[in-house]
């Protein structure tokens, strides 16, 4: 985690695909935006106008099948989520995202498009030093046998997600990570987003994944997974939901320091626990970088000192 100054993008770079749920060809264009600004979506020619709206979570519609980014009942975005986790986790603080249609392209069902848009835009710093939420105490939503946090961590923003679905190919599974650009880019940003053959004839009579093929989605049914090229990594599915965690969260508007964990959650859920933080004036504050900084190097040298007191005073290999 990087505690230095606001950063945006140097120039334009646009991507092109269909709506994983509409299936309507889409071109979205990411860009630079002032200090301060956040994340910014350009719904182009809705209504035979441009519609601005920042991303946050006030911003936030529906949640269901993806995130949908609107004002009351009328939609601008929807599916925000991967190009959000992209900027969130490489580090990008504000940037505007101009999308011609009702649906963030799917791409290839990760966010690694995304990443590949950003560095062909190029990251630069601003002249203002970047700000954070800092979480001060451990905010929890359950729902059901599902559960959400965040809680106070010092360090930067760790995510820690646990996925059991009954479907026997896909199982348990958890993943924990300190996020940082470099961690972004090479475990997490081309995790795909998953589906069940057993659920296509439904959603598709309830006109959601229209969009949706092997191209962008991992499918599975109850035996294996149908795509020939296999998995990225070993646990893409709790990786993506890692994924679409940070983009969810992405949505506090600005850089979280804190650590979110979960259980069977989803854009519901992360929505839920990030409402339920931002609504409790006693459980976060606004930072700048260097009273992050200083806060993290307390924290560590009082884990430091901790250790010391307890640590013997020789190893156990001396005799």
């Amino acid at each position: 985690m990087k505690f230095g100054r606001q950063t945006t993008l140097r120039a334009q770079a646009t991507v092109t695909g269909v709506g994983v749920h509409s299936g309507s060809p889409v071109s979205l264009t990411i860009g630079p935006a002032s200090i301060d600004a956040g994340y910014v979506f350009i719904r182009a020619g809705f209504d035979g106008r441009d519609r601005e709206i920042r991303a946050t979570a006030d911003s936030v519609i529906a949640t269901e099948f993806a995130t949908v980014l609107g004002e009351r009942d009328k939609p601008l975005v929807s599916t925000a989520e991967h190009v959000l986790a992209a900027l969130r986790g490489m580090g990008v603080d504000n940037a505007t995202i101009e999308i011609d249609g009702p649906e963030v392209p799917i791409m290839d069902g990760s966010a690694a498009p995304f990443v590949t848009a950003i560095d062909q835009a190029g990251i630069v710093a601003q002249s203002a030093p970047r700000r954070f939420i800092q979480v001060l105490k451990t905010v929890k939503v359950a729902m059901g046998q599902c559960f959400g946090e965040l809680r106070p961590y010092a360090s930067g923003f760790r995510a820690e997600v646990e996925i059991d679905f009954k479907n026997p190919v896909i199982g348990r599974q958890s993943y924990s990570l300190d996020l940082s650009p470099e961690g972004f880019r090479r475990e997490l940003s081309r995790a795909r987003t998953f589906g069940f053959m057993n659920d296509v004839a439904r959603l598709w009579s309830q006109g959601f994944s229209l969009g949706a093929s092997f191209e962008n989605s991992m499918v599975f049914d109850d035996e294996r997974l149908l795509n020939p090229e296999g998995l990225r990594y070993a646990d893409e599915c709790v990786r993506h939901k890692t994924l679409d965690a940070i983009g969810d969260l992405a949505l506090a508007g600005k850089p979280l320091l804190g650590a979110f964990r979960s259980f069977r959650g989803g854009h519901k859920l992360n929505h839920a626990v990030l409402t339920a933080l931002l609504a409790d004036r006693t459980a976060w504050r606004l930072v700048d970088g260097e009273t992050a900084r200083r806060t993290r190097n307390a924290a560590e040298a009082g884990r430091g000192m901790a250790a010391g007191m307890v640590a013997p005073a020789y190893g156990p290999n001396v005799s």
